[in-house]
Order: C-alpha cells, then sequence, then structure tokens
C-alpha cells in the first residue's frame, strides 16, 4: 500500500522540485507547482497539490497513525471528523435510500 505523504517545495526547476530534505520530486503532473507550495507525493512524484489546511490535515493524520502503532492515545486526532456525523458519498446515500444496501 502506498502512502500519500504531504511535501512542501523548496525549490523548482522545470518538471523537477526539491522538497525540505533536499530530495528531489517530479512535478509533471502538477505544472502549476512553485517554490512554498504543498504536494502529494508518492514513490518520487507529486500527484496533485494541496493547500496548507489540507497539508496539517494529512500530517496530523500521519502523525496519529505512528501514535496508534506506537501504543498511544489519539486524544484530540482528527480533528476534523469528531463532533460531527458520518456521511457517504452521494452515490452510497441514493443506494441507501433506494433499499439497495444495509442500513
Amino acid at each position: 500500500m502506498c502512502i500519500g505523504i504531504p511535501l512542501r517545495l523548496t525549490d523548482v526547476d522545470g518538471v523537477v522540485g526539491r522538497v525540505e530534505d533536499g530530495s528531489a520530486l517530479d512535478l509533471s503532473l502538477v505544472p502549476e507547482a512553485a517554490a512554498g507550495g504543498w504536494v502529494l507525493g508518492f514513490l518520487g512524484a507529486a500527484r496533485r497539490m494541496l493547500d496548507p489546511d489540507e497539508a496539517a490535515q494529512i500530517l496530523d493524520a500521519l502523525a496519529a497513525m505512528a501514535a496508534a502503532l506506537d501504543g498511544e492515545t489519539l486524544d484530540g486526532a482528527f480533528a476534523d471528523l469528531t463532533g460531527r456525523e458520518p456521511t457517504l458519498p452521494p452515490h452510497l446515500e441514493a443506494a441507501r435510500a433506494a433499499g439497495l444496501t444495509e442500513a
């Protein structure tokens, strides 16, 4: 399984970007990328742009996952998901409403 990692670009030269640890990243799929911007990186390539808030949410989720693997409690983790009822994507909600799935 691959996990996308938010990466902040420090330098962009054509289709090659550098991230904070100095490693290179292929930017072919995100030609709008610029130094200082956030991208979602998989296996040495940027897949899409991220806004700073989304990058922070993903980084927080990855930190919570690492904490859980270390046996730590997850108090305060996934703050964007707490305090609200979960919702289904529209196509699954339509199937549920039509009685095509179990509730």
